[in-house]
């Protein structure tokens, strides 16, 4: 199937092999083209075509991104193809952080987290369009609608109550916070690392636009229990190796205490045999913050 549609892509149609990338949870097929000439190697999304509005966006995006400078994949083509659409974009060498770092020692994880924070903080400078409405409008709607459907679906977080309690008392914080691009899935998954260092930031298909702080929850979910020295890298990074003020943990904190009921709903209908690991994942952030008792997390030294 595929091999038939990039012969008829003629920017690829005379690539020398194509491998298939079967990592991650988007629904696009995904190929590493090995190019004729010399080492030249890129990566093609194959999608349907109701997605391709969605797609020339993130295309347009990554355009964007490309004039702030950013360490990520070079946007080439996007298009139709047969009854598909198709990006091509370069491919970034290297290997998955998630799986590397922690053969590394803490001086370097925290260098690749330094670096990765520097490149979160260049996307952030690209503004929501004006059709975007406030960050505040769309969490807290989001939010009420996980609530109601994890109240209503029968899995219950210990100390569940408390956690309400602290994203009613600080969910204020996010009216007038920045609209700004989100790449909405930053953490070591989608890092890729060569040669001991970082070497570019992947997946930019679940961009989102707000606030920049709600970035940082994937630290506490996902790149705290790989790597603290690269978790707090990023921080420092971002910071420009300065100290987070307490109104940044605050909101880290509520982002983190909302994603307790988002997460539960999400796996429950997405990937529902994964539902005790994803809670092992929410108890170690709830500990780390004492179910929100304290806003800075434990690791954090």
């Amino acid at each position: 199937m595929s091999e038939k549609l990039i012969k008829q892509i003629p920017l690829i149609s005379n690539c020398k092999e194509v491998v298939e990338i079967k990592k991650g949870f988007s629904s696009d097929e995904k190929y590493l083209l090995h190019m004729p000439n010399g080492n030249n190697k890129l990566l093609l999304r194959i999608f349907n075509l109701e997605e391709l509005e969605l797609k020339n966006t993130e295309f347009s995006i990554l355009e964007k991104m490309k004039a702030f400078n950013l360490t990520c994949s070079q946007p080439i083509a996007i298009g139709e193809v047969g009854f598909r659409g198709y990006m091509i974009t370069s491919y970034i060498e290297g290997m998955d952080a998630q799986e590397e770092i922690p053969k590394y020692s803490d001086q370097e994880q925290f260098n690749i987290g330094y670096e990765a924070g520097k490149e979160l903080k260049k996307m952030h400078q690209f503004p929501a369009p004006d059709n975007i409405s406030s960050w505040y409008s769309r969490k807290v709607k989001k939010h009420k609608k996980y609530i109601n459907e994890y109240l209503a679906c029968g899995i219950k977080v210990e100390n569940d109550q408390k956690v309400i309690d602290f994203i009613e008392e600080n969910i204020h914080l996010m009216k007038n916070r920045p609209n700004l691009f989100q790449h909405d899935d930053f953490h070591l998954g989608n890092i890729v690392v060569n040669d001991k260092k970082f070497a570019g930031v992947i997946d930019f298909n679940r961009y989102d636009w707000g606030d920049p702080i709600h970035e940082f929850l994937k630290i506490g979910i996902f790149s705290r229990e790989v790597s603290i020295p690269f978790s707090i890298g990023q921080i420092r990074g971002y910071f420009n190796n300065n100290e987070p003020d307490e109104d940044f943990w605050r909101l880290y904190s509520l982002y983190l205490a909302m994603c307790v009921f988002s997460t539960v709903v999400w796996t429950l209908n997405t990937i529902p045999n994964d539902m005790n690991e994803m809670l092992d994942k929410v108890y170690t952030f709830l500990e780390d913050h004492d179910y929100f008792s304290r806003i800075k997390p434990k690791w954090y030294q």
